[in-house]
């Protein structure tokens, strides 16, 4: 299972001077993967292409691009760009985002949303592999190559929780990437449904890049305390609370990795156990603000 680190979590260590500083350093320590959320600050995916002109073995990822307002053949052509600027370092992350965000805050529809992205990747799929888009659809009707000619191809990972979600992604894209998604469920669903998927589209074995707090700490109650109220949230979206009932729990701190070394090497090897190909660190500031503890100790299991 290889390790990468979320970036961006801190607001006040979220500016492109801060974030370049932060992937240099994980670059050469080592670790696998940097990932970049794309909330309602940087653009994720030119940030991944500013930063992959400073790294050299890293690779850079979406954690994730909502596809809703961009069209599937202008995030291929910003992809394309961002995966020559990577020298073949990035990894295009995409998901349908939420209602309360596509719906009340961009005043967009999510009625059709598993058709949607069946679409999307019948646009978005062809150009990233460097082919021709021709599609006629109901939402989008598509008839155009593109031509980035130092690009690579660029592999696309769908965040993906429900059955439909999990055919999509098995079916035509390089696998999954989630978030707030504990072991259980990866095993029973997620992992199963997503192989199958692929196998019967004959497709490789598809990625399960996991994303999931931690933290190396001796107080693992007090900063469950600490991160309650921020994690709320997760319990109230529907697609996030699926996935909590079905991992047995009403809290979504449940999810969080806390608690000494032994605590987190077994639970990194419970998802290593249950199909997780790649574990994105969401890295848990302790009360002086910094991560570097929980960093050294993952470092230690590159």
């Amino acid at each position: 299972m290889k390790i990468g680190v979320m970036l961006g979590l801190d607001p006040r260590r979220s500016s492109l001077e801060h974030l370049t500083q932060q992937v240099v350093d994980l670059d050469r320590r080592g670790f696998a993967s940097a990932w970049i959320p794309q909330v309602f600050g940087l653009d994720a995916v030119t940030t991944a292409a500013l930063l992959g002109r400073e790294t050299q073995r890293i690779e850079l990822g979406t954690a994730v691009v909502p596809t809703y307002p961009r069209h599937p053949a202008a995030l291929a052509q910003q992809a394309l760009t961002a995966g020559s600027a990577c020298a073949g370092r990035f990894t295009l992350g995409i998901g349908l985002s939420h209602p309360i965000v596509i719906e009340g805050v961009m005043g967009l529809s999510y009625a059709r949303r598993a058709a949607h992205m069946r679409e999307y990747m019948e646009v978005l799929g062809p150009l990233l592999r460097k082919e021709p888009a021709k599609f006629e659809g109901e939402e989008f009707r598509v008839n155009l190559a593109l031509e980035v000619p130092e690009a690579p191809r660029v592999p696309v990972l769908i965040a993906a929780l429900g059955e439909q979600m999990l055919e999509i992604a098995g079916r035509t894209a390089a696998g999954t990437i989630l978030w707030m998604t504990g072991p259980r469920t990866i095993e029973t669903h997620i992992a199963p449904k997503l192989r199958a998927a692929a196998n019967r589209a004959q497709r490789p074995a598809p990625r399960i890049v996991a994303g999931l707090q931690i933290a190396l700490t001796t107080e693992p109650d007090a900063m469950v305390e600490r991160l309650a109220k921020r994690m709320a949230i997760y319990g109230q979206l529907p697609s996030y609370r699926a996935m909590l009932d079905k991992e047995g729990t009403t809290r979504p701190t449940d999810l969080a990795i806390l608690g000494d070394e032994n605590a987190l090497d077994k639970a990194l090897g419970r998802l290593r156990d249950v199909g997780v190909t790649d574990f994105e660190a969401a890295i848990i500031p302790d009360e002086h603000g910094s991560g570097e503890l929980t960093l050294q100790y993952l470092e230690k299991h590159l």
